[in-house]
């Protein structure tokens, strides 16, 4: 496998769109979120989603590749705290230990709120945590799979929340490369993604065909991937990098502009 010709991808079914069908001279390496960066970082791919936060701490080594990302214009469906009481209630909250950016944007809004709950890091597991903790954080399609089955127990969608506080979109991932990397290379991989993006988009037979292969992949049904699709975007327009702007230096402390591969 030879990591110029690799991709990294989340390995949740929001990148679906990205990935269902790409030509097969290119081989994908399937990560949590926050492993995707070390992989970016180590060369094992050219190209990979991270966490916007992880971008963050690590933006002097990488640059943002343009139109892509993960994101959302308010609900996203999978980015959820659960529990059986009102945030302003909980004392202790658990953190996924495969994510960034979302452990991050949910300090960031809980602090808006003025409270001061303690933080305990733990596997994503829906039960595990709800029972060590009074509220947990769970990404991707564990969030999916907890508000199909405990919808009762979804307390707040961190991408509405956002939305509301802010007025802006929120970008959880950003697509990113080595700044040292050739920025034909990183344009190749770019090119081989937006191309799938495209016949999402426009071409009514991919989406039926990615939303099948979704559901395999998960227990949610057609409809519901439907929304989802809706809720979570893979495009990133000006005002989703207003959004990731204001996102980096609020949440995670990073003043400098982001350094785009062209």
């Amino acid at each position: 496998m030879s990591w110029e010709r690799t991709i990294g991808r989340v390995s949740f079914i929001n990148c679906e769109p990205l990935f269902y069908g790409l030509d097969n001279s290119w081989d994908v390496l399937p990560a949590p979120p926050s492993w995707l960066t070390g992989h970016l970082l180590r060369k094992d791919c050219i190209l990979a989603p991270i966490p916007a936060a992880a971008y963050a701490k690590n933006s002097s080594e990488l640059v943002l590749v343009p139109d892509l990302a993960i994101s959302s214009r308010g609900e996203v469906g999978s980015v959820l705290l659960f529990g059986s009481m009102p945030i302003e209630s909980m004392n202790t909250i658990a953190l996924p230990s495969d994510s960034a950016s979302s452990v991050a944007l949910l300090r960031h809004l809980v602090s808006k709120r003025n409270l001061q709950p303690k933080y305990v890091e733990m596997g994503p597991d829906l039960e595990g945590m709800l029972d060590s903790c009074d509220g947990c954080l769970l990404i991707g399609d564990r969030a999916l799979e907890g508000a199909r089955a405990h919808p009762d127990l979804v307390v707040m969608d961190l991408g509405s929340e956002w939305l509301q506080v802010t007025g802006n979109p929120m970008v959880f991932g950003v697509f990113a490369a080595r700044r040292d990397s050739d920025v034909e290379l990183i344009k190749s991989a770019y090119d081989a993604l937006i191309s799938r993006l495209e016949a999402f988009e426009n071409d009514d037979s991919v989406r039926s065909q990615v939303i099948a292969a979704s559901g395999v992949k998960s227990a949610q049904s057609v409809e519901r991937l439907e929304r989802y699709f809706g809720e979570v975007i893979n495009r990133m327009d000006s005002e989703d990098m207003d959004g990731l702007r204001l996102f980096l230096k609020t949440a995670c402390g990073m003043n400098d502009e982001p350094i785009m591969a062209w």
